[in-house]
């Protein structure tokens, strides 16, 4: 798996993870949804993504987005 296939993935995780504790926890999850998708949006314009520096570090091969 390359590092952009596991910040997707991880993304994808978060966004349900926050999705199911909002509806059966509390609505203040959603806003774990925000910041994911804030958190997105800004790597797609900076190319700075926190996620990928750590999967980078433990190891995973690069992807053509995160080098």
């Amino acid at each position: 798996m390359s590092i952009d296939n596991a910040v997707f993935a991880f993304a994808g995780c978060m966004v349900l993870a926050s999705l199911a504790l909002g509806w059966f926890v509390s609505p203040w999850w959603f806003l774990l949804n925000a910041f994911v998708g804030a958190n997105m949006l800004q790597a797609g314009f900076t190319g700075f993504c926190p996620a990928a520096m750590i999967f980078k570090r433990l190891g995973m091969k690069a992807g053509c987005a995160f080098n």
